[in-house]
């Protein structure tokens, strides 16, 4: 994470060097990122996955962090819970409110209005659409504002209101670190994978052309995404979106595991949906922050509807790792299947 960049480094490949008409800044392609499900197996590519994933990844730590903070100081009462009462499910619902705030608007402030980074590592030409009668208030940011904060914080809120209320009353199996340390531990690990899993299948469905007219449509606008883009969705997608909390119901867990999952699934898209790759400090990366691996499915529509943590899209053929080729082979599919 803290290799030296420079902003006007070229593009690491030929393949990159021709895709820079297409990208004011892109990362070198093919894409590669070495994950644990990788054939054959590698040790290496495992530890280099987990070096990436959890120790320099200032976003995955930021989220368990909050979830600890939140668990021991800002959560209300369990016994409190045991009842669906207005106050603590509002004192959530603000929490949520203010942590989606201070996360996006903090992003947005930093990377749009002072323009801190200028466009340094920025994927798109582009700054936020204004005027564009598309958006609510002719607005992006304001639009995707709304729908993040009006329907994103209240379904996210919701599911997190329901599972308090079960685990409160003992309907959903739990654990602890002293009843089971390993499988505690273990369980941070897995609920990425569980999401990127769960957003996969998810996320084709609702490119089926009905249900993507009907509700995804209004997530897609966002072909230039920027931090509020990350959860402004429809409804309906939030109702779907949000269903990967589940696996707590039927999976034993601790309210601490649920916070570190809704906090990846709902804070986690404001980084991958910045816009920018990385944070830069005196010209060097210092945070990951975009994900070129989803901006090339804005872009593009057709390819890579998980992350890149499970290999879904390469089993599934729906894998670009952002060179001409794959490009050209996405357009191709799309003309087909339109035709």
């Amino acid at each position: 994470m803290n290799e030296a960049v420079s902003p006007e480094t070229p593009q690491g490949s030929p393949q990159g060097a021709n895709m820079s008409k297409a990208w004011h800044w892109q990362p070198e392609v093919p894409l590669v990122k070495a994950t644990p499900f990788d054939w054959p197996p590698s040790s290496t590519n495992i530890w280099r996955w987990f070096m990436r994933s959890w120790v320099l990844n200032a976003t995955m730590l930021t989220w368990l962090g909050l979830a600890i903070i939140s668990w021991v100081w800002l959560l209300p009462d369990m016994a409190q819970m045991a009842t669906f009462q207005i106050d603590w499910i509002g004192r959530i619902f603000a929490m949520n409110f203010m942590f989606l705030s201070i996360i996006a608007g903090g992003l947005h402030t930093y990377f749009y209005i002072l323009r801190a980074q200028d466009q340094h590592q920025k994927f798109e030409h582009r700054d936020m659409a204004r005027g564009k009668k598309a958006f609510l208030f002719n607005d992006q940011v304001k639009d995707n504002m709304f729908f993040s904060l009006a329907s994103g914080v209240t379904f996210w809120t919701g599911y997190e209101a329901v599972y308090f209320w079960a685990y409160a009353n003992g309907y959903v199996p739990g654990v602890t670190f002293t009843e089971n340390p390993l499988w505690f531990i273990l369980l941070f690990v897995v609920i990425p994978w569980w999401s990127s899993f769960h957003f996969y299948w998810v996320h084709r469905l609702i490119h089926w052309p009905p249900l993507y007219k009907t509700i995804h449509a209004l997530h897609h606008r966002n072909i230039n995404v920027g931090p509020w883009s990350g959860i402004s969705m429809h409804p309906l997608e939030h109702l779907l979106y949000f269903t990967n909390i589940a696996i707590h119901f039927v999976v034993a867990s601790h309210p601490i595991h649920v916070l570190f999952h809704m906090y990846f699934q709902s804070l986690g898209p404001t980084t991958s949906h910045c816009g920018f790759a990385n944070l830069l400090v005196k010209d060097k990366s210092r945070v990951a922050l975009g994900d070129f691996f989803h901006q090339l499915h804005h872009r593009y529509f057709e390819c890579n509807y998980g992350t890149s943590e499970l290999p879904l899209d390469k089993l599934f053929g729906t894998y670009s790792d952002g060179t001409l080729q794959s490009i050209d082979r996405i357009r191709d599919l799309k003309r087909q299947k339109h035709h």
